[in-house]
């Protein structure tokens, strides 16, 4: 019975999905992903928006502008990845870039496919009487509130080193634990992220056709571990040091000023949960 219920709720969620009319949008979001000047010694708990998204999807540029309030208000605080996955993330045939990832793909069927879009994931929590992780974008704000108010078990710090000819960029992550952490499986996840590419998206002014000049932000490019994250061997202890070193060459098609490196460290199973993330610019 419970699952002949869950079924009938998809298919009443998936009607709706992507139907509503939202604002006028123009596609040119201010802002970025922070990377700021806070010191590992005062870094507070940093929030994980996972977007998921496509440029066949006309509220997902609603939902992104509500990410980029999100992140003038929560400032370094929040970090924000959007993943082109599912449904409506294929390219158009007069696309310049094929924003899918097989990454991507993995990570929307670790965590769940969405009811709906816009949808993202908060932490990859589940959070009391909600299902599954995928939350609607009037859920995000309080939400966040919520996770970035809790003290951080571990802090991040990121060192990257870029090298402008070979393009290979060291990715040298330490991380400080700061409460003991005894979940049996603790990974480290490594994204590279690229923010202000133009490219075509569907939106409501463009439909049926699409927004040529639309500025696609915080896109995941890659990731320098699995999807889920490498495991993290050492133990977890009170005052722990752990320093992990990664080595990615950027494609030439990126433009690595405006490509970011995304760190968190997350759980792995049943319980996803991202206990800290940090994000800083590739180019320093």
């Amino acid at each position: 019975m419970q699952r002949q219920i869950f079924f009938l709720l998809f298919i009443v969620f998936s009607f709706y999905a992507c139907e509503e009319v939202p604002p006028v949008v123009t596609g040119s979001m201010g802002g970025g992903n922070g990377g700021g000047n806070t010191t590992v010694e005062n870094q507070q708990r940093q929030v994980l928006i996972e977007e998921f998204t496509g440029v066949r999807c006309v509220n997902c540029p609603t939902g992104s502008l509500v990410i980029e309030d999100l992140l003038a208000a929560n400032g370094e605080q929040l970090i924000a990845v959007s993943i082109h996955a599912g449904e409506f993330s294929p390219p158009f045939p007069q696309s310049l870039y094929d924003f899918r990832t097989d990454v991507g793909t993995s990570i929307i069927n670790f965590v769940g496919q969405p009811f709906g879009y816009p949808s993202a994931v908060i932490d990859r929590k589940e959070f009391p009487g909600v299902f599954g992780l995928q939350l609607g974008r009037t859920e995000w704000a309080g939400h966040i509130a919520e996770e970035k108010s809790l003290p951080p078990k571990v802090k991040i710090d990121i060192q990257p080193a870029f090298d402008a000819g070979s393009r290979e960029v060291e990715i040298n992550v330490t991380l400080f634990v700061e409460e003991t952490i005894t979940e049996p499986d603790v990974r480290l996840s490594v994204m590279l992220t690229e923010t202000n590419i133009i490219d075509h998206q569907l939106t409501p002014d463009s439909s049926p056709g699409t927004q040529a000049d639309y500025k696609h932000k915080h896109v995941l490019r890659d990731m320098a571990t699995s999807f889920d994250g490498d495991i993290i061997s050492e133990a977890l202890t009170a005052g722990a040091e752990i320093s992990k070193s990664f080595n990615y060459t950027l494609p030439a098609e990126w433009k690595e000023n405006d490509c970011s490196i995304v760190a968190f460290v997350n759980l792995a199973g049943e319980n996803k949960e991202v206990l800290q993330a940090h994000e800083v610019h590739v180019v320093q």
